[in-house]
């Protein structure tokens, strides 16, 4: 962000003397390659992108690949000890050096939404298309909240002065403030229909996400507030305030498959319309499904004890003995000792290759090329009502919730990924029903607890809300217990001892570090003044998370 300022002004100020005859020069030939204004039609398609995994690779689910280790969604399949491998976040590492590893979120932020998003906004006011500033708002909403649970204190109010050189950063409540009342700014324009208000000229810049659908798109924005709320969930005032809102905004949200938010992609051979975790984009060859999410889904451990998870079959990668396993903190495939209970790798490829195949018709779910990827789903959605609901101590509503959810989950699979899965596991809505009918499952409201709700929630969320996830086990540091004094997710342990990486200094991670190349090498007065220079900078607990 930075540099580009620097650039930008620099540019300002050595073509000053020159702008009279260039000016003529430029009137006389214009560049159609580069035009001074971009429709926000056209705007709008490029900006959706870059909510998931650019062309460029930019964006949320590049991140979620180093938060998925913290959450041991997956971890590295061969042990390193190599600075800023895969295997430094296994350790709950943070980015060392001059790397620009897991700060993907900080340049789609700043760069590909930023800039773009906010001459967007500004140009469909011009023009009166109001559906067009509303989605600008919710996208750039959701991408505020996302930036500050991840890193922390961000740069908000100077955010995009091309007059500086340097930024401050602002607290994490001032951007929670703000995230809010974008929501509403944007709920205000999605509700008006005058104008150049249009669902047909909408949906050609919206192609790929909610083809023109305000509805949904308010909905899109009302689980954005409830997450606004629902992350609070260590504050005093939580029960007796933002407990309701979340229920208040989940109801409003998208509580329906129907209304989820999928970035879809066309896969036509090329990396810039292909699904990020797809083959032929080769992101997670050397990933491999962590030890806890296995283990969760094979019934091994407490709350769902003897369970076996049919989910699993589309989400997760057997091994060659047709179980479910995964591989331990920081062991790689080489902590299951028999290579027949090693998983495959994600495309379904035997577990020690690394070579991603030519077609993807041996792949499920998300790590297909045209795999839609979702930006948050109804699941979630249902489960954050759980959860408030089950806070304020009204466990009948929060059984019901828990329960939609977990439904939610199962419908998703069935109907938006059921492509190659093995002949004999295709899920059924029988087999829905009959898992959630299973009291180890769904049991009594008087039986119900944190762990179920979180749990579920943990395996529901694999993979795409990894991220999401990870403020959800923030919220828990890791390991807290509920008010029976059971750890709320049941046998999770974080790295410990020599496992832990060495800068933790004991400590578990809760924040990421800013994106080198911008901050640290362009704002290093501020970094430092903030505190951001430390060595465990990534150790410091976030805002959010705190009492």
């Amino acid at each position: 962000m930075q540099n580009i300022n620097k650039y930008f002004i620099l540019t300002l100020l050595l073509t000053g003397m020159f702008t009279s005859c260039k000016k003529k020069i430029q009137e006389a030939y214009l560049n159609p390659n580069a035009p001074t204004e971009v429709a926000v039609e056209v705007a709008l398609p490029p900006i959706i992108s870059s909510m998931i995994g650019n062309s460029a690779g930019h964006g949320a689910i590049n991140d979620a690949r180093f938060a998925g280790s913290y959450v041991q969604y997956w971890g590295n399949s061969v042990q390193s000890t190599v600075e800023n491998s895969q295997s430094q976040y296994d350790r709950m590492g943070g980015t060392s050096g001059a790397s620009d590893n897991a700060a993907s979120q900080w340049r789609s932020h700043y760069y590909d939404i930023g800039q773009n998003c906010m001459n967007m906004i500004a140009k469909a006011k011009a023009e009166e298309k109001w559906d067009y500033v509303g989605v600008g708002q919710a996208i750039f909403a959701w991408s505020w909240l996302q930036l500050t649970d991840y890193h922390g204190e961000v740069i908000l109010k100077q955010a995009f002065d091309v007059q500086r050189f340097t930024f401050n950063f602002d607290k994490e409540e001032d951007v929670y403030l703000f995230v809010r009342n974008l929501c509403k700014e944007a709920l205000v324009n999605l509700n008006k229909t005058g104008g150049a208000v249009s669902q047909a000229n909408l949906a050609k810049g919206d192609a790929f996400l909610y083809n023109g659908d305000v509805n949904k798109w308010k909905k899109f924005v009302n689980a954005v507030l409830a997450r606004t709320y629902l992350h609070l969930s260590n504050k005093s005032n939580f029960v007796s305030q933002y407990a309701d809102s979340v229920i208040y905004y989940a109801d409003r949200s998208v509580i329906t498959n129907a209304d989820n938010p999928y970035v879809k992609f066309l896969a036509t051979g090329i990396s810039a319309n292909s699904n990020f975790y797809g083959p032929f984009r080769n992101n997670i060859s050397g990933l491999r499904q962590g030890k806890y999410i296995a283990d969760i889904m094979s019934g091994r451990l407490p709350v769902f004890s003897g369970v076996a998870d049919p989910r699993a079959w589309y989400i997760l990668k057997r091994n060659l003995n047709n179980t479910f396993l995964g591989v331990p903190v920081y062991r790689g495939v080489a902590g299951i000792s028999s290579a027949n209970d090693r998983p495959l790798n994600f495309w379904g490829g035997p577990s020690a290759s690394t070579l991603a195949p030519v077609l993807d018709t041996g792949c499920t779910y998300i790590f297909r090329n045209a795999a839609p990827m979702p930006v948050l789903t109804a699941s979630e959605v249902l489960f954050m009502k759980a959860e408030a609901a089950y806070r304020k101590g009204d466990k009948n509503t929060a059984l019901t919730a828990y329960t939609d959810a977990i439904r939610a989950s199962f419908d998703m699979l069935m109907n938006d990924y059921p492509q190659n899965i093995i002949a004999g596991r295709q899920l059924t809505t029988a087999m829905r029903d009959a898992f959630v009918a299973n009291v180890n499952v769904v049991p009594t409201a008087a039986n119900l607890t944190l762990s179920h709700i979180m749990m579920q929630k943990y395996v529901s969320l694999f993979g795409y809300g990894a991220l999401e996830t990870w403020v959800d086990m923030r919220r828990y540091h890791y390991t807290d217990g509920d008010e029976n004094s059971l750890q709320v997710y049941r046998g999770f342990a974080p790295p410990s001892g020599t496992d832990l990486y060495p800068n933790n200094n004991n400590k578990l991670v809760y924040r990421v570090r800013y994106r080198y190349n911008s901050e640290y090498v362009w704002n290093l007065d501020e970094i430092k003044r903030l505190g951001a220079d430390a060595i465990d900078w990534h150790t410091k607990e976030t805002w959010f998370s705190k009492p």
